[in-house]
Parts: structure tokens; C-alpha cells; sequence
């Protein structure tokens, strides 16, 4: 086939594939991919272990389409049965599609035992690479010098602010780039929010336990789930929504309940100004918390 009919059939085409953004916990995976869609799909927080699904969303322009999915971060200690759990689907995500690995590097951490496990993943693929050091509007510290031999696994390497927004085009230059020619894979247009993987019960779930992160203290992320049973239309512009948060024990769901119900009405009415905010509808949350020691099992 001649060079000619090549870049002929190239041009009846757009650039269409997967990318999966990979990195350690709290390296800024689920930041970048909610600023690159200008849409929040991923929850959030500064605690590890936030991100415990691949999180699939679409980015679309006139030059292709992305699917993006956040690889949950490795943990270096897996002592807790969730960690463990995180730890096996990162292996499992490689083995579906992935035509571009966009591994994200928090320059202001110096490499660890996390951070190698996640190297010695990307070096087993041989997909294109395109490595982002991430938090760039961060000047101090600073260790891009001990992570420059990885640079010479990479296809691609970028400076990147995921929280500012700096840079994220030379991102998806790179992304697209290296992404094969092809057909849309899905059709944007009939999704409500660019995720292909949350229907409105999982990603309000997930809005909860973003904000009972938030709002309850360290240990006790590792210890709940959350789950929505129920959402109605009602008149006057107003979502009804049933849900629970699930904690393993009832130490834990008394720090949920607070004081005289204090934490779980704050955690409450957080989700609603949020949920508010992002419909333009009245929302009326019953939040409840439950006790499920087994609620782990069912995880994934």
C-alpha cells in the first residue's frame, strides 16, 4: 500500500483508543483525570485508598477520543483486606485494553517502595508510555533528579499541574499522539456525565464516602463503604435519595453517628450542597449508618 492511500485512510479516521493513568496513592490520578473531562467522576481526598475502582471517562475532541481509567494505586503495606483487594485489580486492569500508560509521578515524594512496584508494572507493558511529573506548581522539595532514569522507558515526558491545569494540553497532545486510528468507541452524547462505568447511584455513593473521608478521621476510611438504595424525582425540583454509610463495627458507627448526630448530619449536608450545586435541584438526602462486618467480601 502506497504512503498516499495510508494517509488517505488515516484521514477518514480519528485518533481513538484507552489510556490508563497510572501512579502511587495520592500521586494526583483522580485530580487530573476530573480536570482533563472539566467534570468530577473521581472522588477526591487526601487520604490513600480513595480511588478503589478503575474510573473510565471519555475526553473528546475534534482530533479523537480518549477513554481515560485511573489504575488505583499500589499499596506498599496490605494489611487491611480492602488494600489487598486494591492491590489485586491493579494487575487484573492491564489485562483489558490499554493502547497508552500515562504514568504520573508526585515530584515532591521521593521514590518508595510503592513507587517501584508501579515502575515494575509499566516496564512489563509494552504499550507507549508517556511519563507526567505531576504538581509542578510545587517548586520545594523537589526529587525529579532521582526519577530521571525512568525517563528513558517513556515515549513522552511532560511537566504537569493536575489541580491548575498547567500543561494538560501538552498532556493530551501527547496522548493523542500516540493513540491508534480508529472508530469512536462510545458515543459521548448519551451519557449525563462523561464516565462510562458510574450510573447516578454509584457516583452519589461515591460523592458520599469522598465526603465522610472529609469529615471523620484517619482510620476510619478503611473501615466503610457506602451504598444508595434509592433515588425518586419528586415535585417542586426536589431528588429524593435513601442511602447508607457501612462500617465494620459499631466503634466505627458511633464516630460515624457523632455526638448527638453531629458528624452524620454534616457529612449530610455536605453531599447535598454538592449534589445541589451539580443538578440544580433541591436534594433531600436520608443518610443511615450501618454495621456490616462481612461488607469487604463484597467489594469489587
Amino acid at each position: 500500500m502506497s504512503n498516499t492511500v495510508q494517509k488517505e485512510e488515516k484521514g477518514s479516521q480519528i485518533k481513538a483508543g484507552y489510556a490508563a493513568i497510572i501512579g502511587r496513592p495520592n500521586s494526583g490520578k483522580s485530580t487530573l483525570l476530573n480536570n482533563i473531562l472539566k467534570h468530577k467522576i473521581s472522588i477526591t481526598s487526601p487520604k490513600p485508598q480513595t480511588t478503589r475502582m478503575p474510573i473510565y471517562g471519555i475526553y473528546e475532541d475534534e482530533r479523537g477520543q480518549i477513554i481515560k481509567h485511573i489504575v488505583t494505586g499500589i499499596f506498599a503495606k496490605v494489611e487491611d483486606p480492602v488494600s489487598k483487594k486494591i492491590n489485586k485489580a491493579v494487575g487484573e486492569v492491564f489485562k483489558e485494553r490499554v493502547d497508552v500508560i500515562v504514568y504520573l509521578v508526585d515530584h515532591t515524594r521521593d521514590r518508595d517502595i510503592e513507587e517501584n512496584k508501579i515502575y515494575g508494572i509499566s516496564r512489563k507493558t509494552d504499550k507507549p508510555k508517556i511519563m507526567a511529573y505531576n504538581k509542578m506548581d510545587i517548586k520545594s522539595p523537589s526529587f525529579i533528579p532521582h526519577y530521571r532514569f525512568m525517563e528513558d522507558d517513556s515515549d513522552r515526558v511532560v511537566e504537569i499541574s493536575g489541580l491548575y491545569n498547567y500543561n494538560l494540553n501538552l498532556l493530551l497532545n501527547a496522548i493523542f499522539d500516540l493513540l491508534p486510528y480508529g472508530a469512536k468507541i462510545v458515543d459521548r452524547s448519551a451519557l449525563a456525565i462523561p464516565a462510562l462505568n458510574l450510573n447516578s447511584k454509584s457516583f452519589i455513593a461515591e460523592i458520599i464516602r469522598e465526603k465522610a473521608y472529609i469529615f471523620l478521621r484517619k482510620e476510619i476510611p478503611y473501615s466503610l463503604t457506602t451504598a444508595v438504595d434509592g433515588i425518586s424525582e419528586r415535585d417542586n425540583n426536589t431528588t429524593y435519595i435513601k442511602a447508607r454509610i457501612i462500617t465494620s463495627s459499631n466503634r466505627y458507627k458511633s464516630m460515624i453517628i457523632g455526638e448527638k448526630g453531629k458528624m452524620i448530619k454534616e457529612i449530610g449536608m455536605a453531599v447535598r450542597k454538592e449534589l445541589e450545586t451539580a443538578t440544580g435541584r433541591k436534594i433531600f438526602l436520608e443518610l443511615f449508618v450501618e454495621r456490616n462486618p462481612h461488607w469487604t467480601e463484597e467489594l469489587f
